[in-house]
């Protein structure tokens, strides 16, 4: 969706106190308004005069009044200095590649934002204001897939953003149509900013990138994993497994893994009062339940455990002001190396590993459900007439491309430095493309819980059709939320495609999760 906040939108002030996440996501899902507090007016106004003195020595300071990166051992005579900020900023922007959504480019720009207003990076409050004021028009640069190194800061992408403030490069309008900023800038009554000492830099020396984008996959996998809790409960009504594994005392009293208790409890929920899980002794008895029923809850907390570091992590940089150099408190402007990604990109890089872990043993519950020499009395492929008819067959396929497409994105970014800029940039995190990455592994893991649920949901109620028993309330309601959402139910094959995307965008809405809390009650 592309269009200005409405005049009755949310409003986000930034301060000087830390942003949270969900002011990241409001910004840039939500199209909320951004509003600069006056304590933060106030301190950009402190340490820009702290600059302003500065630029007036004769010593050289880096990124006041010297070049950049190994370029620094130049001193930059005063009538230079904004011809210098113009350059870096244009030399900067050399993205290449597909553009990045929307919403990574308003929460790199918001993010951006927040630093200046801690008064840390010494830019003047009228390029703050400019920047909000920008995407409070519904104006959004165009940012490049590749650029990024995560060191120094996500320097093109940041680039690209700081041009448009320059009323240059390309940009998106509120319509979505791609023009000259200069053109946007004037219609949305926005003068372009001419940027002054150290100004160029600030704007682009952070990470602010990923840190957009590792806030935003928390979000939707705090969702997915509550998802697969679901799904996996499902499934395990649907083989007639024992829910006896679920119960609390065999996980946090005996092995004190939180993430690991949550989902059992989930799982445990959403099963209760089932009248097919316990059965596994019936007709075709077994002692226990395969592992990707029976560790259900042991991965998917381990993959929850995870997503609580990532959120520790992603707090911890949304407290910081990443510049340098940076403006201290006491008037000081010291070099740093804060920009460097490696504690963000680790955990992009983990949060890749456990959504494979997750949508894996997604997978092998579905092929389980699909097996007839392992489904416990289901049609071959949950079909009508198999032979005939090939049911879910396909559908599998699909899920195991997904799943190995996010073993290969698992392979970490973070291991990957590539050195730059004459080897002063010598060691880099590789934090935007761990970042990237992990996108395309979040939106797979969706898809291939969208295949277990169209499995689960059609096996169940094949149960109860060829059965008295009686589902539990919490799949019953995640099955009528599958078909009232037009995932199609057992029968005779038809297009299969639509019954996926119907899926994929019921688990991707949170749909799934809120019809299903409807009857238990909040879900972790």
């Amino acid at each position: 969706m592309h269009s200005a906040p409405a005049a009755d939108a949310p409003l986000v002030q930034v301060g000087k106190a830390d942003v949270t996440a969900e002011d990241v996501l409001a910004v840039a899902r939500g199209n909320a308004r951004i509003e600069l507090g006056p304590d933060a007016l106030a301190e950009m106004a402190v340490s820009r005069a702290r600059i302003d003195a500065l630029a007036a020595e004769p010593r050289p300071v880096y990124g006041v009044s010297t070049g950049f990166g190994a370029l620094a051992v130049r001193h930059i005579s005063p009538e230079l200095r904004a011809q210098l900020q113009r350059s870096l900023v244009r030399s900067h922007a050399a993205g290449m590649g597909p553009v990045v959504e929307r919403e990574v480019t308003r929460a790199l720009m918001f993010l951006r934002l927040k630093t200046l207003a801690s008064g840390r990076t010494g830019v003047r409050p009228l390029v703050a204001e400019t920047m909000a004021a920008i995407l409070n028009a519904g104006i959004t640069p165009v940012v490049h897939e590749f650029g990024s190194l995560g060191c120094s800061g996500d320097l093109a992408p940041l680039s690209h953003c700081a041009l448009v403030l320059m009323g240059e490069g390309l940009a998106y309008g509120p319509d979505g149509a791609e023009r000259p900023a200069g053109e946007l800038l004037a219609e949305a009554g926005i003068t372009p900013v001419e940027l002054l000492e150290k100004e160029g830099l600030a704007l682009i020396n952070g990470t602010d990138g990923m840190l957009g984008m590792l806030v935003m996959a928390i979000a939707d996998l705090s969702r997915l994993f509550t998802t697969a809790d679901i799904t996996a409960a499902m499934t395990m009504e649907a083989l007639l497994g024992t829910e006896k594994v679920l119960a609390p005392e065999l996980h946090a009293p005996i092995r004190p893994h939180p993430g690991q208790a949550l989902s059992a409890a989930n799982m445990l929920a959403v099963v209760q009062g089932s009248g097919l899980t316990g059965h596994h002794q019936d007709d075709a008895p077994r002692v226990q339940d395969a592992y990707s029923i029976r560790c259900a809850p042991q991965v998917a907390g381990a993959g929850r455990d995870t997503l609580a570091h990532a959120r520790t992590v992603a707090g911890r940089e949304l407290a910081a002001s990443v510049d340098n150099p940076v403006v201290l408190p006491d008037g000081r402007v010291e070099s740093n190396g804060n920009f460097h990604g490696a504690p963000v990109a680790y955990v992009l890089d983990f949060l890749a590993i456990a959504a494979a872990d997750l949508g894996s043993i997604a997978e092998r519950r579905t092929d389980r459900l699909l097996d007839k020499a392992r489904s416990h009395g289901l049609p071959a492929f949950l079909a009508d007439d198999p032979g005939v008819d090939s049911g879910l067959m396909i559908a599998q396929y699909t899920q195991a491309a997904l799943v190995s497409e996010n073993k290969r994105l698992a392979n970490p970014a973070s291991v990957d430095s590539i050195p730059s800029s004459a080897m002063q940039e010598d060691h880099v995190s590789m934090g935007w493309s761990a970042a990237r990455k992990l996108r395309h592994a979040v939106d797979n893991l969706g898809r291939i819980l969208a295949v277990e649920l169209t499995a689960a949901a059609r096996a169940l109620e094949i149960r109860t059709t060829d059965s008295d028993a009686h589902l539990a309330p919490g799949t019953a309601a995640a099955l009528a939320a599958a078909r009232a959402a037009g995932v199609g139910g057992a029968g005779r094959d038809r297009f299969l495609a639509p019954d996926l995307a119907a899926a994929e965008a019921l688990v991707a809405s949170g749909e799934l999760v809120r019809a299903v809390e409807t009857v238990t009650g909040p879900l972790a």
